[in-house]
């Protein structure tokens, strides 16, 4: 994208160019960090599964007690006109529904509805094939069936996540896995039983999609998973809407599996790659 290239976002019932978008600091996202979001991508300025992800946009903000200010038809118009606008092929949309502007920083306002949609960034080459390694930290996310915009945990532990030469930060509770701070965690056992964690997550629309595909070729389980689970199992691989399909080669510094990418996860994430192909050409 040319550095001269102008972006535009949505804010108060229009939309404007992205430098010019502004929320006053009495916004209660910025005074309590109270909001959700949702995230979806474009291919070749069409969305990929809008549906899917709207209607956790609208269930979030329900689980939230925040309205939505715009019915799902108009949502979908405004998100149209400002693809047409910004004119990118591959693209990261960002729906952002803020508590809005509170007269004590702590009773909710009229929410304030943001759009963002900027470049997309997938997994490189070399994470794919390579895979990457994380780590993994006590904690389970308040509320964590709702997409809120309260990161303050998986971001505090970026640094640790660093100098453990880790990607990523896998929670659990008592040795209970449930997800990471942006994506969701599947495994693959010797049997290639396909089992992901079922309790204390956000159902991801990614994972949503690996759960098909996989199911029409493997067994499928949506389970308890401990980190037991994890040191036996054959592969394992994260979901998200940026990630797709990533590999993983090791927890804690201990291996998974054989400690390279397998042939099970590479295969769904060629079904993924595939399926997406299958949305734009619709």
């Amino acid at each position: 994208m040319s550095l001269n290239h102008k972006l535009y976002a949505y804010l108060h019932e229009e939309i404007l160019p992205l430098e010019s978008a502004y929320l006053h600091v009495s916004d209660l996202s910025i005074q309590r960090g109270y909001g959700i979001f949702d995230f979806f991508k474009t291919h070749n300025g069409q969305p990929l599964f809008l549906e899917d992800y709207l209607n956790r946009f609208y269930a979030s903000a329900s689980l939230m007690g925040l309205e939505v200010p715009l019915p799902e038809d108009e949502l979908v118009s405004t998100i149209t006109r400002l693809i047409q606008m910004n004119g990118l092929a591959d693209s990261g949309m960002k729906m952002i529904l803020t508590g809005g502007y509170s007269e004590n920083g702590y009773n909710p306002g009229p929410p304030n509805l943001i759009m963002i949609e900027q470049p997309l960034t997938l997994p490189s080459e070399v994470q794919v094939t390579t895979g990457i390694k994380v780590i993994t930290h006590e904690y389970v996310r308040e509320l964590a069936a709702a997409k809120t915009i309260n990161y303050t945990v998986g971001v505090r532990l970026i640094q640790q996540v660093k100098a453990k030469g880790a990607e990523d930060v896998l929670y659990h509770q008592n040795g209970v896995v449930s997800e990471f701070p942006r994506s969701n965690f599947f495994l693959v056992k010797e049997d290639n039983t396909i089992i992901t964690p079922v309790h204390e997550i956000l159902k991801g629309i990614t994972r949503k999609n690996v759960l098909e595909l996989a199911g029409k070729k493997y067994r499928v389980e949506e389970e308890t998973v401990t980190l037991e689970d994890i040191a036996q199992a054959k592969e394992a691989f994260m979901t998200s809407t940026t990630k797709r399909i990533l590999p993983i080669v090791a927890v804690d510094g201990n291996p998974v599996g054989n400690g390279k990418p397998g042939a099970v996860t590479l295969q769904l994430l060629k079904d993924l790659v595939a399926l997406e192909g299958r949305q734009v050409s619709l």
